[in-house]
């Protein structure tokens, strides 16, 4: 079978920001127009601004904010095409923390740890035929039992009703990962108070609607920044069913 190997040199405008010109960390995109930058550039950005960096399409005239959303998919491919970045942006956010006297969020003290020696394991050919054989068994049981989020940043959140026409959650208090979003929150109530569809719904947070695709670690970052747990997020109808 014939490969061809490519530089990542020739695909870096591919996977670079184009704000800061570094390669994607929290990669975001522009629901409009799918360009992506980096989460902080892109906020960073829209506080002055309501356009695309990079084709100076309006995304939204009042509310860019809520017009982008995390890609996963593409920054999964960043982290996997430039050697080492994953794990010296984890040793950034421990350094971050520590600078704040934070405390350390459980997955960034050993995320680094073990995804340094997953990669390894795969890359130098220590993971042999029949090991993987004689443990399938064991490990589809542990698929099975283990929480596939469980390793992620977790967020608490207390979740408050601010209005007459919703009843309150008989339990307030969560625990969730960081990379979901306030679109999963939306589901979790609207099946919890046996709503029709989650698009009845607002969330809130300091009094100011969440978009939809933004990660509960965005919030925390841009709306609860130095403030202590858990997040407090409130929920309500829509202003149009008001």
């Amino acid at each position: 079978m014939l490969t061809r190997k490519i530089k990542l040199w020739d695909i870096n405008a591919h996977i670079t920001c184009r704000l800061c010109n570094g390669y994607l960390i929290d990669a975001t995109t522009v629901t409009e127009c799918l360009h992506t930058f980096c989460r902080s550039c892109l906020v960073k950005y829209l506080e002055e601004n309501n356009t695309c960096p990079t084709c100076r399409i309006v995304i939204h005239q009042s509310h860019p904010l809520q017009y982008i959303g995390h890609d996963r998919t593409m920054q999964d491919i960043v982290y996997k095409l430039v050697p080492g970045l994953q794990e010296a942006e984890m040793k950034k956010q421990r350094e971050f923390y520590h600078k704040l006297g934070m405390e350390v969020p459980g997955d960034i003290k050993g995320e680094t740890c073990s995804t340094k020696q997953h990669l390894d394991s795969h890359r130098n050919g220590e993971t042999k035929p029949d090991e993987n054989s004689n443990k399938e068994t064991s490990e589809e049981k542990q698929e099975e039992d283990n929480d596939y989020h469980r390793s992620d940043e977790q967020v608490s959140i207390c979740l408050e009703c601010n209005s007459s026409k919703l009843r309150g959650l008989k339990r307030k208090w969560i625990r969730c990962s960081a990379q979901a979003t306030v679109l999963h929150l939306k589901k979790f109530i609207a099946k919890k108070l046996n709503l029709s569809s989650f698009n009845e719904l607002d969330i809130l947070c300091n009094e100011e609607i969440l978009g939809k695709d933004h990660t509960l670690k965005f919030v925390v970052v841009t709306r609860w920044r130095f403030k202590k747990a858990p997040l407090l997020l409130h929920y309500r109808p829509k202003m149009d069913l008001l």
